[in-house]
């Protein structure tokens, strides 16, 4: 197959790979992820992302890329800690969308130390 056929095909192969994954990145639902989050996250992590624990960490404001590989390490098993993988196998994919994009989408504001 000469080269000038087979570009377009890569190209078009590739955008869809790029698309699907740009979509994923977009998918989440907040107030199902709130809705979540009430039922699963809070009594550790607080509702508006403060861990309430000790050895929780604060999800508020962070990246919803991480969140989501996070949850799906937990989930496989490749991350562990104990409570967090027993509530990840709990989470369907949606769930860690809509949880991940709740966390990721509340403001948090930095203050320097003196």
């Amino acid at each position: 197959m000469a080269m000038s056929r087979i570009l377009p095909i890569l190209a078009a192969v590739l955008m869809s790979v790029i698309g699907l994954a740009g979509n994923r990145a977009f998918a989440g639902d907040p107030m199902a992820g709130k809705a979540k989050v009430e039922a699963a996250c809070q009594v550790c992590h607080g509702l508006d992302g403060r861990a309430t624990a000790p050895m929780a960490a604060n999800l508020s404001g962070q990246q919803k890329e991480y969140l989501v590989a996070q949850l799906e390490a937990y989930r496989a098993d490749k991350r562990r800690h104990e409570q967090m993988n027993i509530i990840a196998k709990m989470l369907s994919d949606d769930d860690i969308e809509n949880v991940a994009e709740w966390y990721s989408s509340i403001k948090i504001t930095i203050e320097m130390p003196n």
